[in-house]
């Protein structure tokens, strides 16, 4: 069974034509969206420590700014 994917490649794409590649080649966009994804759930985790640390069953945006600020 393939892995799911946490972002879609066409967005991953876009996301380096926007920065200004021309071409993409696939493997390139699988290596980013890899690292990306880690990334990302990283900074959920943090995210949710903050949370449970205030005793909050709701994430807020707080909570991923200063994660994502470490």
């Amino acid at each position: 069974m393939a892995k799911k994917r946490a972002l879609p490649m066409a967005a991953v794409e876009r996301l380096v034509k926007k920065a200004g590649a021309d071409r993409v080649s696939p493997d390139a966009i699988l290596a980013l969206e890899h690292l990306l994804s880690e990334i990302a759930e990283d900074i959920a985790r943090r995210s949710v420590r903050y949370m449970k640390y205030a005793k909050r069953n709701t994430l807020q945006r707080a909570d991923i700014e200063i994660a994502a600020s470490e």
